[in-house]
């Protein structure tokens, strides 16, 4: 990236960082964002005495570019926290304040029982994820079987289509997420990467930056520029505490996407053949009864799991996923027989 483009970044942020103190008018936050605006019209100046010390025109004054404005408009609209993720792409800090609070942001770089806590925390949403997944393959696949079934198939044509069902949506559900985490990290490692480089070029400017989202977490000012300090001092604990203090990133955690496809296939794949298992078993027509329960076995076990993440009742959770799972499968096997006694 050379002078002028640097420049422009620079001034975009502080576009968007006047964007969202408008949003905050009245708040504390409203001072902070107004003060990274500050940051980060100085730090263009840094860009401006590069390009004239090269022998470069630098710019007069900034206009904002289109997807700025589109931003900046959607800010407005929204609201800084519905859009804190395009922000952060927009090189717009400070958005990890509108995130969950982890406790390790008031103590940067300490290492205390709540980093087990939130890995706790990461595990169960990789464990609610897997839930999900194996959700998603019963019902669609249970629904897929009692549709073909209700269409009087016989057992071969049910284990071809429960077959191709469990395929085609585990390899849809596999790239979808391989694409998703993928892009999400690429995000994640290049705003990084901008960090990394403006680490190096104006670290002053860094430490005041991380300094005001301490204050504005309700450190004393201080006290807030110290710690700042302290953490700019040393490049590698600097670059983490920016990168969860400033984009609100954990840079430990940016996911893996072989890893998350291949967790998304292999829940997929689990719930799709529990409706399946019976037909592939006996090979019979009559299997229909037993998958019938096997399927409802695992919705109201899928259901009474993911109530565990909600606070509500076992039994709630697992009957109300048993009624949904029950509705999509009637009404895919009445559809399925409507279509056999017209088609046939």
């Amino acid at each position: 990236m050379n002078d002028l483009e640097s420049w422009k970044e620079e001034m975009r942020s502080a576009y968007l960082y006047k964007v969202v103190a408008a949003c905050e008018a009245g708040t504390a936050r409203e001072g902070l964002f107004k003060q990274l605006a500050v940051e980060a019209e100085n730090q263009a100046q840094i860009w401006v005495d590069k390009m004239r010390a090269s022998g470069l025109q630098a710019p007069a004054t900034y206009k904002p570019d289109l997807r700025s404005n589109i931003v900046a408009a959607l800010t407005r609209k929204f609201g800084p926290r519905s859009t804190r993720t395009v922000l952060t792409a927009m090189k717009v800090r400070g958005m990890s304040l509108y995130a969950v609070s982890d406790p390790r942001h008031f103590v940067p770089g300490a290492a205390s029982g709540s980093e087990g806590r939130h890995a706790g925390l990461s595990g169960g949403g990789n464990l609610r994820a897997a839930v999900f997944g194996v959700n998603d393959g019963l019902v669609s696949n249970a629904s897929l079987i009692l549709g073909v079934t209700g269409a009087a198939a016989d057992a071969g044509v049910v284990v071809l289509a429960g077959i191709a069902g469990l395929l085609a949506g585990a390899f849809s559900m596999a790239a979808g997420e391989y694409v998703s985490v993928r892009s999400q990290r690429e995000m994640y490692e290049y705003q990084i990467g901008l960090e990394a480089d403006e680490l190096e070029q104006y670290p002053e400017e860094e430490a005041g930056e991380l300094a005001l989202i301490y204050e504005a977490r309700g450190v004393e000012r201080q006290t807030a520029q110290r710690m700042a300090n302290d953490i700019i001092a040393d490049p590698d604990r600097a670059l983490d505490a920016l990168a969860r203090e400033e984009l609100g990133l954990n840079p430990d955690e940016l996911g893996s996407p072989w890893g998350a496809s291949t967790s998304s296939f292999l829940a997929f794949s689990g719930g799709a053949l529990i409706p399946l298992l019976p037909f592939l078993v006996t090979g019979a027509s009559d299997a229909l009864p037993l998958s019938i329960a096997m399927t409802g076995v695992a919705l109201f076990s899928v259901g009474a799991t993911l109530s565990l993440f909600i606070g509500r009742g076992a039994l709630l959770g697992g009957l109300r996923m048993l009624a949904i799972g029950a509705a999509a499968g009637t009404l895919t096997y009445l559809i399925g027989r409507i279509l056999g006694v017209a088609l046939g």
